[in-house]
């Protein structure tokens, strides 16, 4: 069981990084999220307007409850976890809603699948073929993908399970000038058949009692030189 202790401002989500020092600077995703979304005490202007906009009605009227900072999902087998920027638990009228939010700026989205499993450990190959599995996703079209976009996904839906939610969401909320990384997420979001566009929400598939979603937003500039 976990116990997590309550976000007062932006600076304490210093502790929390996998690299706090390294991570923590002025311009960068991890500082630039953490004031986005503390100041606007839940879902920033940037992504409640792609929210409202969305042809899903799941999202019309959605409800921030609480987000948990660096927050790291388990993922089969045993291994290093996912461990997301903000997980979000939100609420509609008749449903609960879980959110993994990825922050980006000039950060890459790490190794693709390929070069992750060059070493073709056991423990990679059972983990992939879980992932795939989770997603419903072939394991021969992925060694050009990000395995971070993968492993991120996958956390959504784990948790949605775990909560009993209906929808997981996997939103890149990115503060890059020069939509940079995009291509990358383009090329995951079409695993599933998806033309991904920017500042949209796309459905991904239905995963048994779960429904998946992919967006892309981009966040407010003003966040970059906090």
């Amino acid at each position: 069981m976990s116990f997590f202790v309550k976000t007062s401002n932006p600076e304490e989500w210093q502790s929390q990084l996998a690299e706090p020092n390294k991570q923590w600077k002025t311009g960068y995703s991890a500082k630039a999220l953490a004031y986005c979304w503390m100041e606007a005490e839940g879902f920033p202007s940037s992504v409640r307007r792609v929210f409202q906009r969305s042809e899903y009605g799941v999202f019309k009227n959605i409800e921030f409850l609480v987000g948990f900072v660096e927050y790291k999902v388990p993922l089969p087998p045993r291994g290093h976890p996912s461990q997301n920027d903000i997980l979000v638990l939100a609420k509609n009228k008749k449903d609960l809603i879980i959110i993994t939010v990825e922050g980006k700026v000039f950060e890459p989205f790490g190794e693709t699948v390929g070069d992750w499993l060059r070493d073709e450990s056991t423990g990679k190959k059972t983990r992939l073929k879980d992932l795939s599995d989770l997603l419903q996703l072939n394991q021969d079209n992925l060694q050009e993908i990000r395995y971070q976009l993968l492993h991120r996904t996958a956390s959504a839906v784990i948790e949605a399970k775990r909560f009993n939610a209906s929808t997981a969401l996997m939103l890149v909320h990115s503060f890059s000038p020069n939509r940079e990384w995009f291509d990358d997420y383009s090329n995951f979001a079409s695993l599933f058949g998806i033309t991904a566009q920017r500042n949209a929400i796309h459905f991904a598939k239905g995963l048994d009692d779960v429904n998946l979603y992919l967006a892309w937003i981009t966040g407010e500039k003003e966040y970059l030189t906090k």
